[in-house]
């Protein structure tokens, strides 16, 4: 069931969400979305959820799709991977946040066997895949370098691009291709197919995208913070500990904050509760740090949510109660 099926009095006044009804992103971006407090409920074959807290409906569709549909305002919002915005080549959506999630690259891979180690080999050969926007124009650009670009114009491209909706790592096997250009994560599955990189055409992860004229603006400005919120909250971690003020600018260096510490005196005289979010990443290495420097009663939190308000100027230095 798609949205010819639902009256258009149950979408009235809704903002309109793509979100990946399968695949790599589909999970992540539920989890995205509880965590953003947007409650749904998706029935079984429907594709799409009206939320029961917001006036907001959830559309289902592939990733590929999502661009297209945000671009030409159908939806508002989208949920997909910066590749499938790049191969759609709209130029009606904005990308306005990175989300963490769907980390890979858009590889060029040939048989590991093979002779070919550079890119510029597959000149004039046969390249598969399902990104033929983008591997067309990374082999142009190859060509322009080798030719010239009134050459390539003249003459067209040389190298052979065909598209191949899935299974593309089976293409040189098969002897469909030379070479291909497809998604890879880890790189195990390409290993298995008996496939080597030999070029990245481009870094690529989950975000959220925006139609440039969106139904709702503020509605689509509140779901942007609260995601925002949701990602912060994963990527940080809330460190305290106590200090001596002598070592004040010392734990600084080492505790510099998203923005910056928080600095509360305490009762013991010549001492401070130091409150800072330190990445999750590094918090192991930030506390070794912190107990060499002499800081002690060091605790680390989970932070479930957070908001980030409105972006000011950052602090220039170290404040204590309010003056720098």
């Amino acid at each position: 069931m798609f949205l010819s099926d639902f009256t258009l009095d149950s979408l009235d006044g809704r903002l309109l969400m793509a979100v990946p009804k399968k695949g790599r992103l589909y999970e992540a971006s539920l989890t995205l979305l509880q965590g953003s407090d947007i409650q749904f409920h998706r029935h079984n074959r429907l594709d799409i959820a009206l939320c029961h807290n917001l006036p907001i409906a959830l559309v289902f569709l592939g990733a590929a799709d999502i661009p297209v549909f945000v671009g030409e305002g159908r939806c508002d919002l989208g949920i997909t991977g910066q590749d499938q915005v790049a191969e759609s080549r709209t130029g009606h959506v904005e990308e306005i946040l990175q989300l963490g999630f769907g980390k890979c690259k858009l590889q060029v891979q040939v048989p590991a066997r093979g002779s070919i180690a550079d890119p510029k080999e597959l000149i004039g050969k046969q390249v598969v895949s399902s990104f033929t926007n983008l591997s067309r124009e990374y082999f142009r650009q190859l060509e322009v370098e080798a030719f010239g670009a009134e050459a390539v114009e003249k003459d067209g491209m040389k190298t052979v691009m065909k598209y191949v909706g899935g299974s593309v790592e089976a293409a040189c096997a098969l002897g469909v291709a030379d070479g291909i250009v497809d998604l890879v994560e880890s790189g195990e599955t390409m290993k298995a197919a008996g496939l080597k990189a030999i070029s990245t055409v481009m870094d690529t992860q989950a975000v959220l995208i925006r139609s440039k004229t969106p139904r709702n603006p503020e509605l689509a400005d509140l779901i942007l913070s609260r995601i925002h919120g949701v990602i912060t909250a994963k990527k940080y971690v809330l460190c305290t500990y106590n200090i001596r003020r002598a070592l004040l600018p010392k734990v600084h260096e080492i505790t510099p904050g998203k923005r910056a510490p928080t600095i509360t005196t305490l009762e013991e005289e010549g001492w401070y509760a130091i409150s800072v979010m330190v990445e999750k990443k590094e918090i192991a290495e930030v506390m070794d740090k912190l107990e060499a420097a002499g800081a002690s009663d060091i605790l680390v939190l989970q932070i479930s949510n957070s908001r980030a308000g409105k972006p000011t100027s950052p602090s220039s230095g170290l404040q204590i109660n309010g003056t720098t």
